[in-house]
């Protein structure tokens, strides 16, 4: 069930707050092994993507047109270049990249079940963003047609 416009701020603002929880819980465990530079091989391959994709993601898109909210900007434009070209939300991918490498450089249970709860919040954000993008930009279900949500030509 899709809220109602006037609850969409609260439950972006929800989403937007656990995911921010979940990545300075993450950070938090992941510290030690980064800046003592211990942390595995794999880890900083995935913080070094994270950072990359999100880089890439910023440059793409215009100024006043980016939200950390999955709520839609009134007159903003639709990105289908650059990585929006491929995925559908390539700043959700950066962060959640930015979760696996820091369970991985924690390499606890704890670390891993937290990237797990951020990627499925960052999954809860990407299905209502879609949802709002849709009635907001007619191109949109075509757009949909032809990108993958996270990961290209795989999710």
């Amino acid at each position: 069930m899709t809220p109602k416009p006037s609850r969409r701020p609260l439950a972006g603002a929800a989403l937007v707050m656990l995911q921010f929880a979940f990545m300075a819980g993450l950070a938090w465990l992941a510290g030690p092994g980064f800046l003592g530079l211990s942390a595995p091989g794999p880890a900083w391959v995935a913080l070094a993507a994270s950072v990359a994709v999100g880089m890439w993601a910023l440059q793409a898109n215009r100024p006043g047109n980016f939200n950390i909210r999955p709520t839609p900007r009134q007159g903003g434009t639709l990105i289908a270049h650059g990585p929006y070209r491929w995925i559908r939300h390539p700043m959700y991918t950066s962060v959640g990249a930015f979760g696996v490498a820091c369970a991985l450089a924690a390499g606890s249970a704890a670390a891993a079940a937290m990237a797990a709860m951020l990627c499925g919040v960052l999954l809860g954000k990407a299905l209502l963003e879609e949802r709002w993008m849709a009635e907001q930009h007619p191109g949109y279900a075509a757009y949909i047609a032809g990108t993958r949500r996270f990961l290209p030509g795989i999710f």
